[in-house]
């Protein structure tokens, strides 16, 4: 049965404007075209590394976080690949040898996807010349692929990679892992839905049946908005039944990057999204799987928004939301902000700069404790004034 949302638009508020730029630290910027950071704890240290591809500079490189000591200076690095257009990189042991491999995906002229398997001597991993690059075959030349999510969708083989893309043909579908992961020419792909441009897959239990479903945004296309595959069953889906498509909202908007949090802590995860109308989406789950929908102005009426997160960030008990934004119409104000909620009910939040002046096409935003000092970090990505990879100290401690 397909979820059908409950349309509420608020009021736009005008927002008050508050506070000064946290600092801002530099991972690197010695490429070009930095797009999005995805986590993962790589050498078991307990502290949070990075994967970054490079659109421009043609490279995928990994960054091992060097200690809360050495936080804010530029993270011991690797390049682990050099491939045309990336638009993803994402951590997974796709071979299950205990080394944490990285997967790319590539659009432009390429249109494939690849593996870049990492040294199995944990010694190794920073050395460039260890890493060897591979592609998928059956992604090659396919689809502009965007978007990759590490996931077992069949309980066979081990970890599959359910994968993205925009454009002609564009869909959602999987790549099934063969019994042999090395062996590339296995593995085989699997279209679960057609697509116009995936931003965004998450894994959630969208429907709390105790499977993981698969949560995504599109942002093109007759079909856009935000949507969710469900999975048919443990039984059910090693016999190749069909993932359901269900509509959430957002079909009035160009959605971006969205994230799958408790924003008003009733216990069921609610997903924000940004969007390309100059304001922030905020869908809330109710006990009975509906969902309502509400918008709030984006920063500084900004209308082209890129990601939202969800996090407490002035540790007042209260989640917020923080904001990044592409490109906008001048004058420029700070690509990356805050916005802080006095409750849990809260539709006027007030906006707090993250970044300053500097920067402009701001990407995917990551909220995680950097410095271990107990409140959450922002690390995102730069592309036009090639800020590059870098992280917003937070200074709520």
């Amino acid at each position: 049965m397909i979820t059908k949302p409950l349309f509420i638009v608020l009021a736009i508020p005008a927002f008050a404007f508050a506070s000064e730029p946290w600092l801002r630290h530099t991972i690197d910027n010695g490429s070009r075209g930095a797009d999005g950071a995805r986590l993962a704890d790589v050498n078991n240290d307990g502290l949070p590394d990075l994967v970054t591809p490079w659109e421009e500079g043609g490279i995928i490189r990994v960054y091992l976080h060097p200690g809360v000591q050495s936080a804010k200076q530029p993270w011991p690095r690797v390049t682990v690949g050099k491939v045309a257009s990336p638009e993803d990189a994402v951590f997974v042991d796709l071979d299950t040898d205990g080394a944490i491999d990285v997967v790319s995906s590539c659009e432009g002229v390429t249109k494939t996807m690849f593996v870049h398997w990492a040294p199995e001597d944990p010694r190794d991993y920073l050395k460039a010349e260890k890493w060897q690059t591979q592609p998928f075959p059956a992604t090659k030349g396919k689809e502009a692929w965007m978007f990759a999510l590490p996931k077992d969708m069949d309980g066979k083989h081990g970890v599959d990679l359910v994968v993205s893309s925009k454009g002609v043909g564009a869909s959602v579908g999987w790549l099934e892992a063969p019994k042999n992961a090395r062996d590339l020419t296995q593995w085989d792909y699997h279209r679960l839905a057609d697509a116009g441009w995936i931003m965004s897959l998450i894994e959630a239990d969208v429907n709390g049946d105790s499977f993981a479903d698969i949560l995504f945004s599109d942002r093109r296309g007759a079909g856009r908005g935000i949507k969710w595959l469900e999975h048919p069953g443990r039984g059910l889906n090693e016999a190749g039944t069909p993932w359901s498509l269900h509509s959430i909202g957002g079909r009035d908007h160009e959605v971006m990057f969205i994230d799958y949090a408790d924003l008003n802590d009733d216990g069921s995860n609610d997903i924000v999204a940004a969007t390309h109308q100059g304001e922030i989406l905020i869908l809330e789950q109710h006990g009975d799987r509906s969902w309502q929908q509400a918008a709030i102005a984006a920063p500084f009426q900004s209308r082209n928004g890129k990601s939202v997160r969800v996090g407490d960030i002035d540790l007042d008990g209260v989640t917020d939301l923080v904001h990044s934004t592409e490109p906008n119409p001048p004058p420029r104000e700070p690509g990356v902000t805050w916005l802080a909620r006095a409750s849990k009910e809260d539709i006027q939040p007030v906006v707090h700069p993250i970044s300053n002046r500097e920067g402009t096409k701001f990407d995917l935003l990551q909220l995680v404790d950097i410095d271990r000092d107990g409140d959450l970090d922002v690390i995102t990505c730069e592309e036009r004034d090639n800020l590059g990879l870098i992280w917003y100290e937070n200074p709520a401690r």
